[in-house]
Order: C-alpha cells, then structure tokens, then sequence
C-alpha cells in the first residue's frame, strides 16, 4: 500500500471513529432527557390532582354553606308554620319546607361525594408524589453517570482530533481535497476495503483490472461503481 493510500485509510479510520462520537452524544442525552420527562410528567400529575382536590374542596365548601343557610331557612318555616293562620299558608310554607328539605338532601349527597372524590384525588396525589421522587432521584444518579461518560467522550474526542490533526498536516493537500469530496456523499465509507472482489461500500463486483490495480498500482484507485476510494486489506 502507498504512503498516500495508507494515510487515506488512517484517516478514515479515525473520521470513523469521530462520526461515532454524535450517535454516543445523543444516545446519552436521549437517556437523561426521558428520565427528566417522567420527572416533570410526574410532577404535572401532582399539580393536576392538587388543582382537582382544591376544585373539589371549593365545591364542598359551597354545599356546606348552601346547607347552612337551608338549614336557616327550614328554622325559620318552622316558626312561620305555628303563626300562619290559614289553610293557604299552611300549605305554602309546607311545599317550601319540602323543596328545602330536597336540596338539604342533595347538597348532603354532594358533600359525601366530594368527600369521596378528595379522599381518592388525596391518595392518587400521595402515589403521584411517591412516584416523582423516585424519578428524579434515578434521573439525578443518571445525571451524574452521564456526566462521567460526557467526560469520557470529550477526552475520546481530544485523542481522535488530535490524532486526525497529526495525519492531515502531513498529507498531500491534493489528495486531502480529493478524498474530502468524496466524503461529503460516502461519509464514513469513502475509503473502504476490497474483499472477494467486490467494493464494500457499495458492494458490487469489481472487474478484473481494478481488483488487479488496487493490489498493484501506486495511484489511488477508485469503485468503477460507486467512486469511493479502495484499497486491499493487508494480513
């Protein structure tokens, strides 16, 4: 293999090794941005139910005091009733008494039903709560892995650019443009490996005389093919 080839596949190698940094970057970001998801969607249960419960205690209030003043008001048909002095009255105040003991009837029912719904809603929010804690403890202890592993690929990263610096500052700059063209469509596959015959980058059969030429030839040989840059692997 020439001096220029073998600087080719090295420095392929190494972009190869660079392009993988993103995938490890986002693959880590993903992990702690879905445990921080679930922290925030736990969170948004526990302020959903304390919204409800408040709601649900607003409207027992309002029974309450609905019962109070009905209350009031059966008292007061009460002393209607012994100084009414006719049948009409009598019956008046009896068809009140009765709509007023209907709504007590009800507003009880609701009260007891809105007890009911806190009680539940005060559960559910104690489960919620239980739940949010231990998403962002785990998400905080991920947090603090991921930021080791951050490290890791900062410093793997210093080594691939420092080793990729090194490579092209003794490269020809004809070939460096050469090779970068190719880059920009074949990516990570723009210097790829003849094996059995066949280009694998586009793993199609390569003819005879290029095969021969990549074993033999000085020049940088290219696919026929696909035009990414070959070269044969050595034991």
């Amino acid at each position: 293999m020439n001096k220029y080839l073998n600087q080719l596949v090295k420095l392929a190698e190494v972009n190869k090794e660079i392009d993988a940094f993103e995938p490890r970057v986002q693959k880590i970001e993903k992990s702690i941005n879905v445990a921080f998801e679930k922290v925030k969607n736990a969170n948004d249960s526990v302020d959903l139910l304390e919204t409800e419960i408040n709601e649900a205690k607003a409207k027992k209030a309002k029974n309450e005091i609905l019962l109070a003043e009905l209350s009031e008001k059966l008292k007061s048909i009460g002393k209607k009733t012994s100084a009414v002095k006719n049948e009409k009255e009598v019956k008046a105040l009896q068809l009140e008494e009765e709509l007023a003991k209907e709504h007590c009837s009800y507003a009880n029912e609701e009260i007891a039903r809105l007890e009911k719904i806190i009680e539940f809603k005060e559960d559910e929010k104690t489960k919620a709560k239980e739940s949010y804690l231990q998403f962002q403890k785990a998400a905080e202890e991920l947090n603090i892995t991921i930021e080791k592993e951050r490290e890791e690929i900062e410093e793997d990263m210093k080594a691939a650019y420092a080793k990729k610096s090194e490579i092209v500052s003794a490269m020809s700059p004809k070939i460096l443009s050469f090779y970068e063209k190719i880059r920009k469509w074949a990516h990570s596959s723009a210097v790829v490996p003849v094996r059995k015959q066949a280009c694998y980058g586009c793993f199609m059969r390569i003819n005879d005389k290029t095969n021969a030429l990549v074993t033999a030839s000085e020049d940088i040989i290219t696919c026929p093919h696909c035009g990414r840059i070959l070269y044969r692997e050595t034991a």
